[in-house]
């Protein structure tokens, strides 16, 4: 069942959507812009809509960067580069982004950040029991890179848990190369 086209919007209907769109979910000016273009009667109503909203403080992608940023560290233990990640895929841009989440991870030791993410993540098991097969030590530095965290401190924490964490070198090398 195709679903029919969005209803086009004038300036006034465009100003609405985008209201209700930012009161549902934070969003960033392009990914605005982007709803606003496809629901738009007049392409050159956007720029005006999005001016308008920039200016009555609605629409500021360094508050929204900085806190995402902090908010996906404190609560989500994420390391520094998922949250880069997650910011890019918002379509922050770069050097807005870099400098939040540079901000947000301020004095924060990430070894720290590591253990608490582990306990979370494997609540209520013994890690050092858990960790000692290499099928799951393997599962869980892979988890611990997809939170964005540095192989190099992923490993030394993993080394705190299992003697066969020094095969995870490898891997780590391998992840540095490709991110």
């Amino acid at each position: 069942m195709a679903g029919r086209p969005p209803k086009l919007l004038d300036r006034e209907g465009l100003m609405n959507y985008a209201a209700r769109a930012l009161t549902s979910r934070a969003l960033s000016l392009n990914e605005l812009r982007d709803r606003l273009k496809r629901r738009a009667a007049r392409k050159e109503d956007v720029p005006e809509v999005i001016a308008h909203l920039k200016e009555a403080g609605y629409l500021n992608d360094r508050k929204l960067a900085d806190s995402f940023a902090n908010w996906r560290r404190e609560n989500q233990g994420f390391g520094k580069n998922r949250v880069m990640s997650d910011l890019m895929a918002r379509r922050i841009a770069p050097a807005v982004a870099k400098q939040a989440v540079e901000t947000a991870y301020a004095g924060v030791d990430e070894v720290a950040l590591i253990e608490n993410f582990l306990t979370r993540k494997y609540r209520g098991k013994n890690l050092g029991e858990l960790l000692s097969e290499q099928k799951t030590l393997a599962s869980a530095f892979r988890r611990l890179r997809g939170a964005g965290f540095s192989p190099g401190n992923s490993i030394r924490v993993l080394k705190r848990y299992a003697a066969d964490a020094d095969g995870l070198e490898e891997m780590g090398e391998v992840g540095e190369t490709e991110s």
